[in-house]
């Protein structure tokens, strides 16, 4: 797992593997989750994360 921090955008990425991303799911205004094509997270951007 690599977690990278955005400070400029208050972003904070965290990659929970290498695998290729199929859809990316929205689950609410600041959570966004890509998954792969098993539906098997891959990784998660949180917006505003220092809130």
């Amino acid at each position: 797992m690599k977690i990278k921090y955005f400070e400029e955008t208050d972003t904070a990425l965290m990659e929970f593997s290498q695998q290729s991303v199929s859809e990316a799911r929205e689950v609410n205004e600041s959570i966004y989750l890509d998954l792969n094509a098993n539906g098997q997270l891959v990784s998660m951007t949180i917006e505003h994360a220092s809130q």
